[in-house]
């Protein structure tokens, strides 16, 4: 029998319209966590583009790990998980060099254009397996070219890892955001200095890539006595993608299983032991990112709740209350059959009045208080049509069976959404945990801090037997 007794670690969780702090309680058979701070992360619009507030967000941070501290003085572990692609500028001093860019910033369109034409598209997939889009670091790096920032920078840091080093003055790049940015050699899972060099780019400036589990070390003394934490905490890397931490928490007892990790975006796919990097899958635009235990998770982004959340915030500054719950029911009274749009539409894309968008696709009226559920039920008609053909897809690309899809993450409490997606696939949908991508994070903390033991598939035991998951069937 296992001596190993519960312990504390804390999950820093920054998507992209919020973030939160989350002390796990973790141990054989224990997984309790307690959300301790949640803040909005909002992009800032300056003249030179959309950024993110990075100075504001690690206040957050501190101001969480301030408050775990005060419900648990024996924490262990802190680990950090965000979106992926993006990135911050550290000179040779550790000074960050101007805010980063927000990945919706459009700079990086002519970025993608330039890569394109020094590297097929083609020989670019073969390479990296990653999906050919705007968002992803090469195609922002190539836009930066000849920038101050860029020149001056002695380190490329991705967010969770540049919050890392402000942490613990650790500068590294953990191996599942790495895998997010064009940059890395799926095949040797290092920086693929070579293309680097072909584009133009500083190679010198990435960091060593380190795998989940790793602990660089201690936190910085300026933050141990800003948060009161002990001098023995220290940062554990993790899947610092959020999407990789996730999956971890994917409660699947079987190998053909699918998974949505759905909120702001929705990424679908299965998890395999290599990658695919066929022509036919650059058509499909699947794209290939390490997990957790040198797994890859197998993938298309659906631009998913964005839709939704964009919707309601355009309500709102017409000064119309939005009640969610109501608005939800009224969409699931609607016949089936309704319009349907292209999720990923790049007219999608961009933060704005999203309602006419769809309006101008569909012929609705998204600004009558009676048109607003047809919108909603739009866009979880649209949302299901598109995981359904991902899933499919996914299978078919890869020669896997999928018998069952779990959706996880703050969509998984949308019934209406739940339903509409085994109906659509044809499949039963395992729905929950709704904190899978903090679930993930705890899980690999407590496991390199000896809390836990095990693969994936235990870890995966741990959260069946410990999280309240529904069952939807087609």
């Amino acid at each position: 029998m296992s001596r190993r007794t519960a312990g504390s670690v804390v999950a820093i969780d920054l998507g992209a319209s919020s973030g939160r702090v989350v002390l796990g309680r973790i141990g054989p058979r224990t997984l309790e966590l307690t959300e301790v701070h949640r803040f909005p992360n909002e992009p800032v619009r300056l003249p030179d583009g959309l950024h993110w507030d990075a100075l504001g967000l690690f206040r957050e941070i501190l101001e969480g790990l301030r408050a775990a501290g005060r419900v648990d003085p024996e924490i262990r572990s802190v680990a950090i998980d965000t979106w992926g692609c993006d990135y911050g500028l550290v000179d040779r001093d550790g000074r960050l060099l101007g805010n980063p860019y927000h990945y919706r910033d459009e700079r990086s369109l002519p970025g993608m254009e330039a890569v394109h034409g020094a590297i097929p598209p083609e020989r670019l997939y073969a390479r990296i397996g990653v999906q050919l889009t705007p968002i992803n670091t090469i195609y922002q790096l190539a836009s930066a070219r000849g920038t101050p920032e860029l020149e001056a920078a002695a380190s490329l840091l991705l967010m969770p890892d540049l919050f890392g080093y402000w942490l613990s003055g650790a500068r590294v790049a953990e191996a599942t955001n790495a895998s997010t940015t064009g940059l890395l050699d799926l095949e040797r899972r290092a920086w693929a200095l070579d293309l680097v060099a072909e584009l133009g780019l500083p190679g010198g400036m990435l960091p060593p890539i380190a795998p989940p589990g790793e602990r660089p070390g201690g936190l910085l003394r300026s933050v141990r006595e800003g948060t009161d934490l002990p001098a023995t905490t220290e940062l554990t890397l993790v899947g610092s993608h959020d999407t990789a931490s996730a999956v971890v928490a994917v409660p699947a007892d079987t190998e053909d299983a699918a998974w949505i990790s759905c909120g702001t975006w929705g990424l679908v796919g299965i998890e395999l032991d290599a990658p695919v990097r066929s022509e036919a899958s650059r058509a499909a635009n699947f794209t290939n990112e390490l997990g957790v235990d040198g797994r890859v998770r197998y993938l298309r982004n659906v631009t998913a709740l964005w839709l939704l959340q964009e919707s309601i915030r355009t309500w709102e500054r017409d000064g119309v209350a939005v009640d969610l719950a109501a608005l939800l029911a009224a969409a699931g009274d609607l016949a089936p059959g309704g319009p349907r749009v292209d999720p990923n539409d790049p007219m999608y894309f961009a933060p704005g009045d999203m309602p006419a968008r769809i309006a101008s696709a569909t012929g609705l009226n998204g600004r009558e208080p009676a048109g607003r559920a047809a919108i909603v039920r739009c866009i979880f008609d649209s949302l299901a049509a598109a995981f359904a053909e991902t899933v499919s897809e996914a299978a078919r690309l890869s020669g896997r069976n999928v018998a069952v899809v779990h959706i996880v993450g703050g969509g998984s409490q949308n019934a209406l959404l739940c339903q509409l997606t085994a109906d659509a696939c044809g499949l039963p949908v395992i729905a929950g945990p709704v904190e899978a991508t903090a679930i993930g994070n705890v899980l690999v903390q407590a496991r390199a801090h000896e809390l836990i033991e095990g693969e994936l598939a235990a870890l995966r035991a741990l959260v069946r037997a410990t999280q309240r998951l529904r069952r939807f069937e087609a």
